[in-house]
């Protein structure tokens, strides 16, 4: 496992993180048993993994809860990145960035993970007007200042990397996360240049497309009820990520190495990026994973064969 340093925090992550979300057992079709869940954690720590990216809401804290637990077996140091701004609490889940509501979301966040500080505090998805009130930052300085929180930063939703921009001009965030993949390239012209600028840690999430680039599924493919794959995987959406692929399939061909792997080695081969933070539900999952570390980046040649099928130059 290599590591990188997440921009201005100065905190070294491994390449390859755990991204925490499935083993939440919600929103992602039937639950995974907590034993498995478990293994997978320990399995990817033992391969060198120290960074974890959760948020309150997977699982409605389930996931911070299972990753506790394993913190408590482990003597690694290990960097646990969170999320708040998804009120589960009062009826339904929605976006709540009230400064009453973060601050309280925060300090049961503290309690399930065992912890006095978090690591690394993101706000879960707030659009361009809640980023340019900017009362959110007022509360994240709060927290800051009484010990709460070690860095703080935002995770941008999903195609709108006008936010991400926003955020990084800001000044107040030390850490994006932001959608970024071998077939999604929205931040590439517009958030990297200036995160480097400004030393901002990148972190890339989604980057095996909810399984789409792991090669199991087929157009065919559909999913059950309560797995947020029923929308974001519908099967307009799904039809149209496999055309894209099927120009890219000259990658994937004659090797040993997975089409997860590749997809992975691709996300690497971006130097602003400093960690990526595929799912695991089983322990073979982060065996595969984390070897894409070990493999390093793709060739300059190759990359220059992906960017010309990305922006069309190619057939």
């Amino acid at each position: 496992m290599k590591y990188r340093v997440l921009g201005k925090t100065g905190l070294k992550v491994s390449e390859i993180g755990f991204g925490a979300w499935a083993i939440g057992g919600m929103d992602w079709g039937p639950k995974v048993e907590d034993k498995e869940a478990i293994a997978a954690l320990h399995k990817a720590i033992d391969l060198g993994v120290n960074f974890i990216d959760t948020a309150d809401v997977y699982g409605h804290g389930h996931s911070e809860e299972l990753i506790a637990r394993v913190r408590k077996e482990r003597k690694e140091e290990l960097i646990i990145g969170t999320k708040a701004g998804n009120n589960f609490y009062e009826g339904p889940r929605h976006q709540d960035f009230s400064r009453k509501y973060l601050l309280f979301a925060v300090e049961q966040s503290l309690k399930r993970l065992g912890v006095e500080a978090l690591d690394l505090l993101q706000l879960h998805g707030p659009d361009a007007t809640e980023i340019q009130k900017g009362e959110i930052f007022e509360v994240l300085d709060t927290l800051k200042r009484e010990g709460k929180i070690r860095f703080a930063g935002i995770s941008v939703r999903s195609f709108h990397d006008d936010e991400g921009v926003l955020a990084i001009q800001s000044g107040k965030v030390d850490v994006l996360q932001v959608r970024y993949n071998l077939l999604e390239w929205g931040p590439v012209d517009t958030v990297f240049p200036l995160a480097k600028e400004h030393n901002i840690g990148i972190i890339a999430r989604i980057p095996l497309i909810f399984g789409v680039l792991t090669g199991k599924f087929t157009r065919a493919s559909r999913f059950s009820e309560g797995d947020h794959r029923q929308e974001n995987l519908s099967p307009e959406k799904l039809a149209g990520f496999l055309n894209q692929l099927v120009r890219l399939y000259f990658l994937f061909q004659g090797t040993e190495v997975t089409m997860a792997q590749t997809a992975l080695r691709f996300i690497l081969s971006n130097d602003v990026v400093a960690t990526v933070i595929p799912g695991a539900k089983r322990p073979s999952q982060a065996v595969e994973n984390c070897a894409a570390s070990d493999l390093g980046a793709l060739p300059p040649d190759v990359l220059a064969k992906i960017a010309a099928v990305i922006k069309g130059t190619q057939p």
